[in-house]
């Protein structure tokens, strides 16, 4: 193609020179000196721009027509900046020849739009295509990208993608042109579908578990449903090379493909056909470890894990020597790796092969001990060093642990203040001679501070919260008025403001948590203060009687500590609490006294662990675990109260000589008494990809020491709907199940036992700083009761649906969830259906 059109230049080229040469007696055979070189036909190039790129000089001797001539056209041409070219001979005075070089320029491109595709898709594309303002408009660059789609589009199983490409000429006012404007548009068809795939050459698998091994690439079956037929190249390709892993994981070492194709069915179908060669089924054989001074034999064995005679498995060989999709994986190179062995090298080697059995040698580099010499932050703002640094592992002067890079990276994410996705650590000057290497971790800030605004319709009511956390708070700098930049920030204490009210309550609180208590150790110091006032409401007319009120007072200090044993993962946390409830006309069928007080105070005891991946909004993996006792003094051993008896104590009855229960409620619940056990354990599994898998566990149980005293009827359990009706700070516990409304599957009063069990699939749309994004599934269980004599863990109210959660700095986390409850809420008949579910402020 492109010697023809070579071809055709020439002849435009000779044809004039030719016609010239008839006209002015030029000598073909003759040498002659050019003379004066004059450009036309350019518009955006100056006359010395052109001649510089053509090379001729004035004073330099050619022939006419000739080489030298030849060679400046196709250098010309081949610049890629003019449709045309021509050298016409001018004038001619003895040997003395005057040239000028005739151009014809490219358009350039103005400016290029995509059609036929989403506006996102459009704007990704153009960006690949790389379609710049100013580039020339050649049929190389417009048959270039046009075949780009086309293969794009193949690759993603659009087969039968049509592109279409449109130009058109752009002028200015005075009607000059100044470029062509591009449209591409797309029509995409229908991705193709693979009727079927042909397996050839497989003896010891059958062609059904063969095509199992192909994950994303499936032939066409009415029956499956979570799976598509549709091809996509990419997927096609890394499931050939899961097949042939497959084999390989079941001894066949060397299982593989021989060939494979595709054929075109018809515009909707295609059928691939595989042809296999198995080869004989392989062995360990011994396996031998050489270079090891370190570890014995027997400890690499074990880290190793194979035995002589197992099936040969060289996937599993590989993931024991260097597993690359887990970094905390318990395989050879982490071994070295986390015992200071940066420089190490591992590498199995096949020694020999007697029929079906391979021995192995695993030759170890052990290198020299490697050590941090610097350990630096880089990029932040905001957060004091000392907050950053209290939180690494690594220390120079430590020896090098892989363990302790991979723990830090998730230690600065957990902490809220920088975007996780986007923590790094860069090794630098890194010698092997001396052993030592620096260490950088870069972090992004992100917004520490959040504003919570939560609204829903709960408890007979709409309920308003406005919150403010500052999560990245100074309190040391709390009368430095330097520091308001609006606040005092970066030592990683968290101060809370929330304010929450309806037409019949209004509570406020306060807390403040610093973490490391006195910048030493990680000890977490709470603090936290709460008042609440609640009206008596009559659900029926909808009003509150103000004369009717029951005030709440309280507050909490705590303490928590990491632990070491049985590993740092671990927290120990202790906290007081104390809570006035004063009853001021305020009967309900709750409390049997309208007028009075009750006391709580009450000791809390937890334990926790936490070893969740880095991202604390999208966890990867992980699990953590929540196990609390909330404990009352037993008052009832010492306070001398026979509780049996009070109904015939005359200081407790009636002037009739009836129980007063009003009195003797009063007397029982003055002070508090019973012991509350909870519990909450959840799991983070990464699927595929960033599909993640989220089983959870929740229990809890109210107990009472006295049973002639009985269960307080605060810190009771209530199940339902979405958490937002939680309006009273009577101790109540709001248990979430999607799918029924607010609090509707407990009794009026409470309950005092309660399991939940629940199931997510999560999956990220966008985990970038300014918002994550992930969409969910569950299905979820639950259910209330009194006592154990009424317990029954496998008589749940059920549910399932989907939602989506958006967590923005600074709002915290937002979303929304349809849930379908599949049994009836107590007193009705019927499924209770579909419920929707607005999520402001906190998670499930």
């Amino acid at each position: 193609m492109r010697l023809k059109s070579l071809f055709i230049l020439y002849i435009l080229i000779f044809i004039p020179l030719f016609v010239f040469s008839q006209q002015n007696q030029l000598d073909s055979g003759k040498k002659y000196t050019i003379g004066e070189i004059t450009v036309s036909g350019a518009q955006s190039f100056n006359e010395l721009t052109v001649i510089t790129f053509s090379g001729l000089k004035k004073g330099e001797e050619i022939y006419i027509p000739g080489q030298r001539i030849s060679n400046v056209i196709k250098k010309l041409w081949d610049e890629n900046l003019f449709s045309d070219v021509n050298i016409y001979v001018t004038d001619i005075q003895d040997n003395i020849v005057d040239l000028e070089i005739n151009i014809t320029e490219l358009p350039t491109l103005n400016e290029t739009t995509i059609t036929g595709i989403r506006k996102g898709k459009a704007k990704e594309l153009l960006k690949e295509l790389d379609l710049t303002k100013g580039k020339k408009v050649t049929k190389n660059l417009l048959t270039t990208t046009e075949n780009f789609i086309k293969n794009k589009y193949k690759d993603d199983g659009f087969f039968f993608a049509n592109v279409m490409m449109n130009t058109n000429t752009v002028v200015d006012s005075t009607g000059e042109e100044i470029g062509q404007n591009l449209n591409i548009n797309i029509d995409r068809g229908k991705k193709v579908k693979v009727k079927k795939i042909h397996i050839a050459g497989n003896n010891e698998l059958t062609n059904a578990k063969v095509r199992r091994s192909m994950k994303n690439t499936k032939q066409k079956n009415p029956i499956r449903i979570f799976k598509r037929s549709k091809y996509i190249k990419s997927a096609y390709e890394e499931d050939k090379a899961s097949l042939v892993s497959n084999y390989k994981e079941k001894g066949y070492r060397d299982a593989r493909i021989v060939s494979d194709s595709l054929a075109i069915v018809d515009e909707k179908n295609i059928e691939l056909f595989i042809n296999l060669e198995e080869g004989r089924k392989h062995y360990f054989g011994d396996i031998r470890f050489i270079g090891n001074s370190i570890y014995t034999d027997q400890e690499l064995k074990n880290f190793l894990g194979i035995q002589k005679g197992d099936t040969y498995n060289g996937v599993l060989l590989q993931e024991r020597i260097a597993d690359d999709t887990d970094p905390d994986a318990d395989d050879l190179t982490n071994a070295y790796q986390n015992n200071g062995y940066l420089f190490s090298r591992i590498n199995p080697v096949e020694v020999n092969i007697q029929n079906d059995t391979i021995d192995f040698e695993i030759r170890i580099y052990e290198g020299r001990l490697a050590y941090f010499n610097n350990v630096t932050v880089v990029g932040n703002d905001k957060t004091n060093d000392h907050v950053i640094y209290r939180e690494l592992r690594v220390r120079p002067g430590q020896k090098y642990s892989k363990r302790n890079v991979v723990r830090t990276i998730r230690e600065l994410g957990q902490l809220g203040f920088f975007d996780p996705e986007t923590i790094a650590p860069e090794f630098k000057n890194v010698d092997p001679n001396t052993g030592t290497l620096d260490m950088e971790f870069r972090v992004e800030e992100s917004g520490a501070s959040q504003i919570e605004l939560q609204g829903g319709y709960g408890g007979g009511g709409f309920v308003g919260t406005l919150g403010l956390s500052f999560n990245n708070f100074s309190l040391r700098n709390i009368f430095n008025g330097d520091a308001y930049r609006p606040l005092p920030m970066g030592d990683g204490q968290k101060l809370s403001l929330r304010a929450q009210a309806s037409s019949f309550y209004q509570t406020y609180s306060l807390s403040l948590v610093e973490p490391w208590l006195g910048g030493k150790k990680p000890v977490q110091f709470s603090l936290s203060f709460s008042h609440t006032i609640q009206y008596f409401y009559d659900f029926r007319e909808r009003e509150a009687d103000r004369d009717r009120r029951f005030l709440i007072t309280g507050g909490s200090i705590g303490l928590a500590k990491r632990l070491r044993w049985p590993d740092d993962h671990f927290v120990l946390s202790h906290a007081i609490s104390f809570q006035h409830y004063n009853l001021k006309n305020y009967n309900t069928g709750l409390f049997t006294f309208g007028n009075g007080f009750s006391n709580n105070l009450a000791y809390t005891i937890g334990v926790s662990r936490n070893n969740t991946f880095t991202n604390p909004v999208f966890p990867l993996g992980g699990s953590e675990f929540n196990v609390t006792a909330k404990l009352t003094p037993p008052y009832s051993l010492f306070n001398n109260v026979k509780y049996s008896t009070l109904d015939s104590d005359p200081e407790f009855q009636n002037p009739d000589g009836s129980p007063n229960q009003g009195l003797i409620d009063q007397k029982r619940f003055n002070w508090l008494e019973y012991y509350k056990i909870k519990f909450k354990g959840t799991w983070y599994t990464n699927i595929i990809d960033k599909l993640v898998l989220r089983p959870q566990v929740e229990f809890g149980f109210l107990g009472a020491y006295n049973l002639d005293r009985g269960v307080p009827p605060f810190e009771r359990f209530f199940m339902g709907g979405d958490g937002l009706g939680a309006f009273s700070l009577d101790g109540r516990e709001i248990i979430s199940l999607r799918g029924y409304p607010n609090q509707s599957l407990s009794d009026q009063d409470g309950n005092t036992i309660f399991n939940k069990f629940s199931l997510e699939l999560r999956y990220p749309i966008t985990l970038k700083q300014m918002a994550s994004i992930y969409a969910l599934t569950f299905i979820e269980g639950g259910a209330t009761y009194d006592g154990f004599k009424n317990y029954n863990p496998f008589q749940l109210k059920r549910s399932a649906g989907a939602g989506i959660r958006i967590f923005m700095p600074a709002f915290g986390l937002l979303g929304i969830d349809f849930g379908y409850g599949f049994d009836p809420i107590p007193g009705t008949f019927q499924a209770n259906g579909w419920e929707t579910h607005f999520i402001i402020g906190q998670q499930f």
